[in-house]
């Protein structure tokens, strides 16, 4: 008969220490079961501090390493496993308390081999010199630890003796709380608390056949409950008989939650104060049979704290669990999961006072809850609590997982008086309302769809902060803000340094077969976030300050110091986008547009740059002209230089006339004027992201007030040399009655990650003059030079993390992550990059 090979298993997160004297084979061992990034070595530690595995006076520094790498690894959730002797309870004690300390299991596997075996593998070594006393000394540690070894903490000691360490086979075992395999879809559903009847009307309402034992959902989703089933109200047998009947079915997971685990306690004859609603469940379990009480019993004792679900991006737990405790297993991740973060004082009400984790935690998975009553459910850090106090007159509430849809039934009345107001106990629990440094100062790398990985380097990052702290509209109105653009790629044509033409073969080279050349208004870059009336400013940004919107610049300030005079501006906004908002069914709308005229922000760069060079020129230049026909009339040859300088002449009255196209009196406010030319975003849409860019001119260009100037624009089939040409001949006359001139963007919405420039500026010949210079027409062989491949990838990256940045808030993922993205884009205008181009 075969001999069977022993098979064991060590938790697939967790410690596993490597038992046993020198010369056992723990090396050999490791290398043959696990990886060799999985083990960490004492030997190979003492190298690292000594240049020397056999220098034991190293031995303290080597532990110091060897613990180092061993915290970080079971912080990062990764399997380790030490090899070193480990045959001393003290060495074992350290260990055992450092995978406490990350809340993982730890297992030993201990080598038993004769003490002979050892002696003789070590004299073939000639690296080891000791004698045999201290192989003898370490066999002696050994067996006396395996009389109590198992005592000290391990989830399992595994003790392998002769042939099976060489035949061994060895298995991962994943924890009870880790179903990162089952993807759903989920309904997560908020505490029942013994009111079978509102259950039973979910489950129906979301979809379920539900019957006294049982519910299926016939599109096979699955149920997870938050726990506290029972207690206080009327039917807690009933509950328990559906979830059971559910989880035995397959249909549904189930967490503990503090009823369930006091209740157990008090089946289990423990003496438990009869309070919160535990009498009741006692009374109606005593009208039921020994076996249900006893199949209740079980299934109530066996849940567990948690479960992590969808690969890791759904965690339910009964009070909610912050991100450093996903997926662990310790008696504190268990009471954190049941009870929550207590601050350890009490309310007026004798409750403890809860600590408001949920604003603190980053995680990118979402963490569904229950345990302390909220009037409605809300999300706060990408977390939400579904007890809606259903047991207290409210109701009963059921996430849609990943629809991040809410269903909830009333309560059919009142089944138990609240200790504390409801109301009360939601005190703290909303999202916060600014930016936290914590979460964008320092170097970070990002990586979303649109931009991939982006570095974010700390020097640029606190120039953003210095900008956002001090100069920027109140945080919770930046959802977006806009990329820089790149010019078209650098024209060869005589007189031209950009021209469409050049736009046209860069897009046909990307693949791209349609665009749309919108004109470029003479104005400054804005973004205008507008709200039908200051609730709902209050309810979806937070802003509760009775504003409704805001127009910021591209750098996040508003465009008037005078709050009153923004006000003003929100307000016309807010009435001219009001057709807007109805047509699409929203109650806020974000914008992008141009503020104009170009005067309206940029006076003072107009008064104290462009018109000072103007009028230096203007006067100088004439009287140099004067002076040089003069001296030619008198026979001196100058006539090269007189040229010259006629020319130069004309350029500068070229260059005032370019920028004084671009001021027009001030007026106040009642001169302003917006130009939108695309719908960011919507309540439930990022139009950014989903809608062709015609559809955008095409609403937009619909909008009937005084306030708007419409964008014109002109389609183009790249592949028509017709419809280029008319574009081109539309650009030419656009710029010869002084526009500023235009931007080719694909027609369609490029896919997330192709390398397509979101849009590229054609500007026209006396534009140029004013951003290069009067003379630059002299130059332009020089200027041809000039390299776009930085700016390109800068204004991709920017708005990859622009367009993430408002998908991320349309779909309520918490605040500070759409901060992250909208900051990066802040800070990477910080990079050097030809302010020209």
């Amino acid at each position: 008969m075969a001999e069977t090979t022993r098979e064991i298993s060590v938790p697939q997160m967790g410690l596993v220490l490597l038992v046993g004297v020198s010369g056992s084979g723990k090396s050999t061992f490791a290398a043959r079961h696990f990886r060799p990034t999985q083990v960490v070595s004492s030997d190979a530690c003492r190298g690292l501090v000594a240049d020397d595995e056999t220098d034991q006076s190293a031995t303290p520094d080597a532990f110091d390493v060897l613990h180092y790498i061993v915290g970080t690894r079971l912080r990062r959730g990764l399997l380790t496993v030490v090899d070193a002797t480990n045959v001393q309870k003290d060495a074992r004690a350290q260990l055992v308390r450092l995978a406490r300390s990350h809340d993982v299991l730890v297992d030993a596997i201990v080598l038993d081999v004769p003490e002979q075996v050892a002696v003789e593998r070590n004299a073939s070594r000639p690296d080891r010199t000791f004698g045999r006393h201290v192989i003898a000394r370490q066999r002696r540690d050994l067996q006396r630890s395996l009389k109590g070894v198992r005592r000290e903490g391990f989830r399992r000691v595994h003790v392998l003796e002769g042939a099976e360490i060489d035949t061994v086979t060895i298995g991962l075992e994943r924890s009870w709380n880790d179903r990162r395999d089952l993807t759903g879809p989920f309904d997560v559903i908020g505490d029942v608390h013994g009111c079978a009847a509102e259950l039973r009307a979910l489950l129906t309402t979301l979809g379920y056949t539900v019957s006294a034992d049982g519910a299926h959902h016939p599109a096979g989703r699955t149920a997870v409950f938050v726990g506290d089933l029972v207690d206080r109200g009327p039917d807690s047998p009933g509950v328990l008989r559906l979830v059971m009947g559910m989880v035995a079915a397959g249909d549904a997971l189930c967490v503990s939650g503090n009823h369930e685990a006091k209740l157990v306690r008090a089946l289990k004859g423990a003496d438990v104060k009869r309070t919160h609603g535990l009498a009741e469940s006692l009374e109606q379990l005593d009208a039921e049979s020994e076996e249900f009480r006893a199949a209740a019993l079980a299934f109530m004792d066996g849940l567990i704290s948690h479960y992590v679900l969808d690969d890791g991006r759904l965690v339910v737990a009964h009070a909610g669990l912050k991100e450093s405790y996903h997926g662990r297993s310790s008696g504190r991740v268990r009471s954190f999961a049941l009870y929550g973060d207590t601050t350890g004082e009490t309310d007026d009400f004798g409750l403890p006072v809860r600590y408001p984790w949920a604003r603190e935690y980053r995680g990118q998975a979402v963490v569904v809850y229950g345990h302390t009553p909220v009037p409605t459910a809300e999300w706060v850090n990408n977390t939400i609590c579904l007890d809606t106090g259903v047991v207290f007159g409210g109701e009963l509430t059921a996430l849609r997982y990943p629809e991040r849809e809410l269903v909830a039934v009333p309560a059919e009345q009142q089944w138990y008086e609240p200790v504390r107001p409801i109301d009360a106990g939601a005190i703290g629990s909303r999202e916060p309302t600014a930016l936290h440094v914590d979460d964008v100062t320092g170097t970070r790398w990002l990586e979303t769809p649109h931009a991939g990985k982006v570095k974010v380097g700390e020097e640029h990052a606190a120039a953003a902060l210095e900008v956002m702290s001090r100069f920027a509209v109140d945080p919770r109105w930046l959802v977006y803000l806009p990329p820089t653009m790149s010019p078209a790629p650098t024209s060869t044509l005589d007189g031209f340094l950009e021209h469409p033409e050049r736009a046209f073969d860069a897009y046909a080279e990307a693949g791209v077969t349609h665009v749309v050349c919108e004109e470029k208004h003479m104005g400054s870059r804005a973004i205008a976030v507008v709200c039908r009336d200051a609730d709902v400013a209050a309810t979806r940004f937070g802003v509760d300050d009775g504003t409704s919107g805001a127009v910021h610049t591209r750098t996040g300030r508003p465009f008037f110091a005078d709050r009153e005079v923004h006000a003003e501006l929100v307000a016309r906004v807010r009435r001219a986008v009001l057709p807007l908002l109805d047509e699409l069914g929203s109650d806020w709308v974000a914008l992008d547009a141009e503020l104009l005229p170009w005067s309206a922000k940029a006076i003072g760069l107009v008064r104290d740059q462009y018109a000072a060079v103007g009028a230096a020129a203007r006067t100088a230049l004439p009287v140099a002209v004067d002076v040089l026909a003069r001296a030619a009339a008198r026979g001196v040859d100058v006539g090269d230089l007189l040229a010259r300088t006629e020319r130069r002449r004309e350029h500068a009255r070229a260059f005032r006339d370019a920028y004084a196209g671009c001021c027009e009196p001030d007026t106040g406010l009642d001169g302003v004027r917006l130009a939108p030319f695309q719908v960011l975003a919507v309540e439930g849409e990022t139009c950014a992201l989903t809608r062709p860019h015609p559809w955008h001119l095409d609403v937009l260009g619909r909008l009937d007030d005084p306030l708007v100037t419409p964008t014109r624009h002109v389609a183009v089939d790249l592949t028509s040399s017709a419809e280029r040409e008319a574009a081109t001949r539309w650009w030419l006359d656009l710029t010869d009655a002084g526009g500023e001139g235009m931007v080719v963007k694909p027609a369609a919405v490029p896919e997330a990650g192709a390398r397509v420039q979101p849009g590229l500026k054609v500007r026209g010949r006396e534009y140029l003059r004013i951003i290069y210079g009067p003379d630059y027409t002299d130059a332009l062989d020089v200027l041809r030079g000039r390299h776009l491949g930085r700016k390109q990838a800068l204004a991709h990256r920017e708005h990859g993390l622009g367009v993430d940045a408002l998908d991320a808030f349309v779909r309520r993922e918490p605040l500070w992550r759409v901060h992250q993205l909208v900051f990066a884009v802040l800070a990477l205008e910080s990079e050097p990059v030809d302010p020209r181009l």
